[in-house]
């Protein structure tokens, strides 16, 4: 492995430094968005049992905000269970704003390296080349700077779509993932809302 990122020159370098990120956040994303941790599918009957026994206190929101990200979004309703229906529809759509933009952490980054990477692995491609040219004087040619050369082309080039393509992979993935999640949690705050306010049992 050493030898290839010699070959490859210090080109190949951003390219490392970009597939330790994506490795990182893919970890990471993987660990943040389980669903039991986001919107655990329970937490809605146990609200609906606190609300039934009227133990719905402001101690009680503060728990359930740190519960998770579902939970954030019904503390905000139930802060404001005795305003207006649109007012407490207001509250659930600013915390559901600031959840979603939880829940897109890292995304950009991962996005951004997939787009990224095949042109860094271009630049290696491109320095690659203007070293193979190199090789050639008016005296002759240098078979060890030519080959050296196609080196760097050739592993810049491959190094740049090997980190873009399972960037690219996971970031749609993730993507998806969090548009699931988002759309779940507000069918959640809807049947809440209902449940407030008599609509539903």
């Amino acid at each position: 492995m050493w030898e290839i990122i010699l070959a490859a020159g210090w080109p190949i370098w951003p390219l490392i430094f970009a597939s330790v990120v994506t490795l990182a956040i893919i970890a990471e994303r993987f660990w943040a968005l389980r669903e039991d941790i986001v919107a655990p599918s329970n937490l809605l009957p146990e609200v609906q049992k606190g609300l039934s026994q009227g133990s719905i206190t402001k101690e009680a929101c503060d728990k359930l905000a740190q519960h998770s990200l579902l939970g954030e979004i019904f503390a905000s309703a139930l802060s404001n269970i005795d305003a207006p229906r649109e007012v407490m529809k207001e509250a659930i759509e600013e915390s559901g704003r600031s959840v979603a933009h939880k829940l897109d952490r890292y995304l950009t980054a991962l996005g951004t390296i997939a787009t990224v990477s095949p042109l860094l692995g271009l630049l290696g491609t491109v320095i690659g080349m203007v070293e193979l040219f190199g090789a050639f004087t008016s005296t002759g040619h240098d078979i060890a700077q030519f080959a050296r050369g196609i080196s760097i082309a050739l592993y810049n080039t491959a190094g740049g779509i090997v980190v873009a393509v399972p960037a690219m992979i996971f970031y749609r993935y993730f993507r998806g993932k969090v548009d699931g999640l988002i759309i779940e949690m507000e069918q959640q705050a809807i049947k809440l809302v209902e449940i407030i306010h008599g609509v539903r049992k």
